[in-house]
């Protein structure tokens, strides 16, 4: 299709009409099975009568090429403009810099030898660039023939040298199998119509050798695919199917989803219970046992919106019914976890050292796979989602997503931004336990509090392929935490400036580290805890708690965190080692950007602003950080070390790195180019070998110095145990009482049989209970309550209470991975 003649016929009416078609067929209900063999019987019969079935592949392919390019827009539209520049910028480039000589040996210099899997992978991902510039109405590469004759030739050369039916797989299977045929299917699907028949039935060859279905791993026959790779096969079959007009083809690729060939074991399209997918309590995992929602998660969501899509209104539409579960993680996996458009890093794994790719960019890629859900999406899913995007978009005037969505992406937002029915939602609150990938966070109106845990169900990081090279802390207990008005947090050359050793919330021994990951594929780190995880009450207030059992360390801890209304407040006990070094517990390491000098109160105290100072506080009790918040060190019952304040180290340093450092990846490898960022470091240190030390903080994000000076003077949350039997508050005015048992005992009149996460609170609708198992150790659980029960409101099946003047509370716990129980008393 030469964009100077059919494509400019591919008006915005044409192309509205064409994604009209797909949202309403994607929103109309159905069977499975039954109706698909149905509909590939229609298709085959339509085939063969040589005309129905022709124009379903064109009207799909159509749709694919639109949702490349965009087709006709408003050229006075900035937003647009500015989008079409970027295109028009990085295919110039790219361009330039093409080998069209006669003698190449690679398209590209610093993709060589072209025979690298790395490298043919990404030479093919630039041509879709290319091809996506020449198809593009406007664009400034649009139409030439210069680019066209270049692009078949490019193809042809990559083919005869690196990519073809013959090839025998090596390296990393990802570019063969997903990374490579993705984007030759799409360069494809732009170029149909002047690319020679047989460079066409050549590439659909190869895909068909490197990709004959999405349900195997072709390097391991015997590998079932799941999860991101799974959807990210489904849509190369889908295409492939569509560009070779083969109706089976594309059977396959819709009945991928639902896994039809394997009774539905690895369907995209059910809740899991182990192993990688949607869990029902909003967890994703992939690799068996890395929390994923912010990578691979995405891709999933990105798959299969594209796919529903792509397919609707046609033949091959998707009509399981469980398509409920993709609509679902829009709210249940993925709306927790975006904070105004930025995905939280807590859950990007590796993808944390890519620097291409940061929490918002990462939030854009699911603010654009959430629209194209929702064009097809029933109206009750879909004006939720609208009105959540909307508000995520307008909130972050930062990192603005129509500063980098692509033409169509830009042109389905603008028509949402336009709608003045659609009102956008308000920042989520509330608090959130992710227990199947052993996440939590804890959402109020102005800021978020993200705790990554780890055990040995979760890995604590992934490394490999030369990724995430300094990983090896994030998941013993990192905060991150997110403020409406500092949105730069950890996009802004967080990940390769920041001190590794000495990331927000955890408790270190300060050994130095070989760089992980640095062979071929990629490998996960599992601790070997069992406690990691929380319990959450009335949706508001949560407990968390995690054992740490360092790597390679004899350090132990007993870590514990309380989510409050204005304030986290974290606990530490039984910190020892043995090993002859400094342990440190890391309150708050904040990025400051490259010139950030903010007003550091200690006790009231003004401190000094110049880089490299600083300084010991000995019985701190509060410190402040301007447009930050408060930190409160409480007097703390029970282990050593956290009475009367705290020995607390500030310290200001300016930070120099290099992506290149953490991440040397083939196609995502970082700049050697210096980064420099300014810190502003909170820490206790514990000593060498410490026995017993423990600590206690409180962190109250955007509070005032007054209110963080009134909030340490009238200590309106109470440390009621800090010890490593039991960890507890009281925050009196909520009616709130708090504890994580580690074996059995009794705190603030009251008991629990077993270790259990524990929150009880008395409001004016009655006495919320929710315990949790978070080690997943116990069958039973039974408590007894410090005041009189009359009667039982609600209470889980799980949950049975004697009532009385002192009520028994047994909770089955067993087989539930960690989920909290509830009950409301009287």
């Amino acid at each position: 299709m030469h964009p100077s003649t059919t494509s400019s016929t591919l008006g915005r009416r044409t192309a509205l009409t064409l994604l009209a078609g797909a949202g309403a067929a994607t929103a109309l209900g159905g069977t499975s099975a039954s109706a698909h063999a149905a509909a590939d019987a229609d298709a085959d019969e339509a085939g063969e009568a040589g005309g129905a079935g022709e124009d379903d592949y064109a009207t799909l392919l159509a749709r694919a090429e639109l949702l490349l390019t965009g087709g006709d827009f408003d050229p006075t539209d900035t937003d647009l403009a500015a989008a079409l520049g970027r295109l028009d910028a990085a295919a110039g480039e790219l361009w330039s810099s093409l080998d069209r000589s006669a003698e190449r040996t690679a398209l590209w210099a610093d993709l060589s030898p072209v025979t690298a899997p790395g490298n043919f992978g990404q030479s093919y991902t630039r041509l879709r660039t290319l091809a996506t510039a020449w198809a593009t109405i406007g664009a400034q590469l649009a139409g030439s023939a210069d680019v066209l004759g270049a692009l078949v030739s490019a193809l042809r050369f990559l083919h005869d040298r690196a990519y073809h039916a013959s090839a025998t797989e090596s390296g990393n299977w990802w570019f063969w199998e997903i990374g490579a045929p993705r984007a030759l299917l799409d360069t494809c699907v732009l170029l149909r119509e002047v690319l020679p028949a047989a460079d066409l039935a050549d590439y659909l060859a190869t895909v068909d050798r490197f990709v004959p279905d999405p349900d195997r791993r072709t390097n391991s026959p015997t590998l079932s695919e799941t999860g991101a790779n799974r959807a990210d096969k489904c849509v190369i079959v889908a295409l492939r199917g569509l560009l070779g007009q083969d109706t089976a083809k594309v059977a396959l690729a819709r009945d991928g989803l639902s896994d039809t060939r394997d009774a539905g074991r690895n369907s995209l399209l059910k809740y899991v219970s182990s192993g990688d997918g949607f869990y029902e309590d909003g967890s994703f995992v992939q690799h068996d046992a890395v929390a994923y929602t912010g990578s691979y998660g995405s891709v999933l969501l990105a798959g299969a919106a594209l796919l529903l899509t792509l397919l609707a209104d046609s033949p091959w539409a998707v009509t399981d019914p469980k398509v409920s579960v993709v609509r679902e993680a829009v709210e249940r996996s993925f709306a927790p976890l975006v904070f105004d458009g930025l995905m939280m890093d807590s859950v990007r794994g590796r993808a944390v050292s890519r620097e291409r790719s940061v929490d918002s960019t990462a939030g854009a890629e699911v603010i654009s796979s959430v629209l194209l859900l929702a064009a097809g999406a029933p109206a009750a899913y879909a004006e939720r989602w609208r009105a959540t995007v909307k508000g995520w978009i307008e909130r972050n005037d930062s990192h603005p997503y129509l500063a980098v969505a692509s033409v169509p992406q830009v042109a389905r937002a603008k028509e949402l931004l336009a709608d003045d029915g659609v009102r956008p939602a308000h920042r989520m609150t509330g608090h959130v336990v992710l227990a199947d990938m052993d996440r939590v966070v804890h959402r109020r109106p102005r800021w978020a509090f993200a705790l990554s845990l780890s055990s040995r169900r979760i890995a604590g990081y992934e490394a490999g392929n030369g990724e995430n090279l300094h990983g090896w802390y994030t998941g013993d207990g990192m905060t991150y935490l997110y403020l409406d008005d500092d949105l730069g947090q950890f996009g802004d050359g967080f990940w390769p400036t920041v001190d590794p050793y000495r990331l927000p919330g955890v408790t270190v021994d300060t050994r130095p580290r070989a760089d992980a990951g640095t062979g071929g594929g990629t490998s996960l780190y599992r601790p070997s805890n069992t406690v990691a995880g929380g319990a959450s009450v009335d949706g508001r207030f949560g407990v968390a708690a995690m054992r740490l059992l360092a790597a390679g360390s004899t350090l132990r801890a007993h870590k514990a965190w309380f989510f409050l209304d204005n304030a986290v407040l974290a606990l530490g006990a039984g910190i020892s080692a043995e090993d002859g070094r400094t342990v440190e517990t890391i309150v708050e390491n904040r990025n400051l950007g490259t010139s950030g000098a903010p007003t550091l109160l200690i006790d009231g105290t003004e401190q000094p602003s110049s880089q490299g100072w600083s300084s010991t506080f000995d019985g701190a009790r509060w410190a402040h950080v301007a447009g930050v918040g408060g930190y409160v060190f409480p007097p703390s019952a029970g282990s050593a070390g956290g009475a009367g304040g705290a020995a607390l180290h500030a310290l200001r340093e300016e930070r120099t790195g290099t992506w290149r450092a953490i991440n040397t990846g083939a196609d995502t490898g970082g700049s050697p180019t210096p980064v420099t960022r300014r810190y502003l470091t909170l820490r206790l240190d514990h000593g060498t070998s410490p026995s017993d030390a423990g600590y206690a903080y409180a962190l109250l994000p955007h509070a005032t110095p007054a209110a963080t000076e009134s909030w340490a003077d009238a200590s309106p949350v109470r440390i009621v145990a800090n010890s490593p039997s039991v960890q507890a508050v009281e925050a009196r005015r909520d009616g709130l009482t708090a504890a994580h048992f580690w074996q059995a005992g009794g705190v603030a009149g009251l008991t629990c049989d077993g270790p259990a996460s524990v929150l009880v609170r008395r409001g004016d609708a009655g006495i919320s209970l929710a315990v949790a198992d978070p080690g997943r150790t116990a069958d039973r659980v039974t408590l007894e309550l410090p005041f009189p029960v009359r009667s039982v409101e609600s209470a889980d099946a799980s949950v049975a209470v004697v009532v009385g003047r002192r009520p028994r509370v047994t909770v089955d716990v067993g087989g539930s991975r960690g989920h909290s129980h509830r009950a409301l008393l009287r």
